[in-house]
Order: C-alpha cells, then sequence, then structure tokens
C-alpha cells in the first residue's frame, strides 16, 4: 500500500509543479489552489509511504516521478525543448526510480 502511494503522491508532485509554474506569483486563483490541494496532498502520502518505507528511498522514488512527469508534460505541452538526448535521459532517470522499487 505505501508503494501504491508514494506513487500518487509523486504524481501529485507533477501537478503541483505545473500549477507552480502557472500561477503567475501566486496571482492566479486556480492554479494557485491547485498548487496547495496538490501539494499538500502530494506530502502527505509522502508522509505516509514514509512510515513504512525507507526515508531515502521513498524521496528519491517521489522525487524521480515528480521530476519526470514535469518534465515529460513540459516536453508534450510544447514548454520545454525536446531532443534525444533529453528522452533518453529521462528513460534513465525512470529507470532508476524503476530500480529503487526492485531491490527494495
Amino acid at each position: 500500500m505505501a508503494w501504491l502511494v508514494l506513487v500518487i503522491s509523486g504524481v501529485l508532485e507533477a501537478v503541483w509543479a505545473v500549477a507552480l509554474g502557472r500561477t503567475a506569483g501566486f496571482s492566479k486563483l486556480v492554479p494557485s489552489l491547485v498548487f496547495l490541494l496538490a501539494l499538500a496532498a502530494s506530502m502527505g502520502g509522502l508522509a505516509y509511504a514514509m512510515r513504512s518505507l525507507p526515508t531515502g528511498t521513498a524521496y528519491a522514488v517521489w522525487v524521480g516521478i515528480g521530476a519526470s512527469l514535469t518534465v515529460a508534460f513540459g516536453m508534450l505541452s510544447g514548454t520545454e525543448p525536446t531532443s534525444a538526448v533529453r528522452v533518453v535521459l529521462l528513460c534513465g532517470l525512470i529507470g532508476c526510480v524503476v530500480g529503487l522499487k526492485l531491490v527494495h
């Protein structure tokens, strides 16, 4: 159960990161609310997962999921450049996250 909550929390990390970029310094209400709600849920899920998973592993997986999804969303939406090297490096990051789960 902790792993499932951790993955969902990692997805929510990407949600709050994207929303933060759209708040325009917290001057836009809807993105600011999405940021706050996703942040609270993401942190709460991370804290829950850390009750039964090692802190370093849980944090690395949480950050890895959030970072890779945030970059992938940016590349798919056209707000970040896409290149073969970036895609390979992103796949490497995802592979490392999966590896941490497999060796746990």
